[in-house]
């Protein structure tokens, strides 16, 4: 069955404090080749059947008015995985 993944991270100018909190961590434990970290979410929808331009349209809906949050989130990728 088709899964059709949607990725939605925090707007770019909003402050991130679990990718903050990461990022010390990170430091902390000595992987200091990243500078910064964002968190993200990450929805996998199983569809029956094929994956049609309707149905990729009603991701992108269901997307963009249910799983995110449009004032402090970005839908950034919408992508079908076989």
């Amino acid at each position: 069955m088709p899964t059709i993944v949607v990725d939605v991270m925090p707007k770019a100018e909003l402050l991130d404090p679990q990718g903050k909190a990461v990022t010390g961590a990170l430091a902390r434990l000595g992987v200091e080749q990243f500078s910064a970290v964002r968190i993200g979410k990450r929805f996998e929808l199983t569809v029956e059947g094929q994956v049609t331009d309707e149905v990729l349209a009603s991701a992108r809906q269901v997307a963009a008015d249910i799983l995110s949050n449009g004032v402090i989130e970005d839908v950034v990728d919408i992508e079908v995985v076989e």
